[in-house]
């Protein structure tokens, strides 16, 4: 899952960046509304949690022009002021969630995976192929009844090959939706992940290379 962060507040984005890694998301940030802006028009994000207090361009403009926009990400909205007026407002916008500040980590984190879920095209909280299931929820995996000790790269590049549910999906799109802006595009990592992907599901093999295309379950 790729999130985007846009919040002013460097260290409060830093820790929420931090925060969201460690629970296996691909996270990039921005600190105003211009630059954050143009990030999530450029890029394919499943989640945008947008502050709405941000100099520059203000979030409720932010929200508007992605929702006009027609993008596929759902937007969290992030405020100091959680009045039910602030709530009605923001959700009025565009906007699929809101949450005032200070909030739980936790909670933070489970919506947006519950926004994630309702993302287009719907990611079901379960997915199966065969003796594979892997449940986005509570980031977990197993085969034949066996727990996967997977990295959060093996967890969401497993993710999105069986949220594809059979489709051929290229190297740009697996580092596009599971790495962040950093990843450099001439990288093996792709190619090394799939790899330990591979040993770590045994056998018989599932993840077939399909040559100058990508990969699928």
């Amino acid at each position: 899952m790729r999130v985007l962060v846009i919040e002013d507040d460097e260290e409060l984005a830093e820790t929420i960046a931090a925060g969201l890694r460690e629970a296996g998301m691909a996270v990039d940030v921005a600190l105003d509304g211009g630059a954050g802006l143009q990030r999530a028009l450029v890029n394919d994000y499943e989640v945008i949690v947008l502050d709405r207090d941000l100099p520059g361009v203000h979030g409720d403009d932010v929200c508007a022009r992605l929702v006009a926009a027609g993008g596929r990400s759902r937007v969290l909205m992030l405020t100091g002021a959680a009045s039910n007026d602030d709530l009605v407002e923001g959700l009025g916008l565009g906007a699929d969630d809101y949450l005032g500040k200070p909030f739980a980590f936790a909670v933070l984190v489970a919506r947006i995976g519950a926004l994630a879920r309702r993302a287009q095209p719907s990611i079901p909280p379960v997915l199966r192929s065969g003796d594979i299931v892997l449940d986005t929820a509570k980031r977990c995996a197993q085969r034949s009844g066996r727990d996967l000790e997977l990295t959060p790269k093996e967890f969401g590049a497993l993710e999105l090959l069986l949220a594809a549910q059979g489709r051929v999906v290229s190297a740009e799109e697996l580092l596009a939706r599971v790495w962040d802006e950093n990843a450099d595009p001439f990288t093996s990592a792709v190619r090394i992940t799939l790899s330990r992907l591979r040993a770590k599901l045994g056998s018989p093999p599932v993840i077939e290379t399909v040559a100058k295309a990508g990969y699928r379950i």
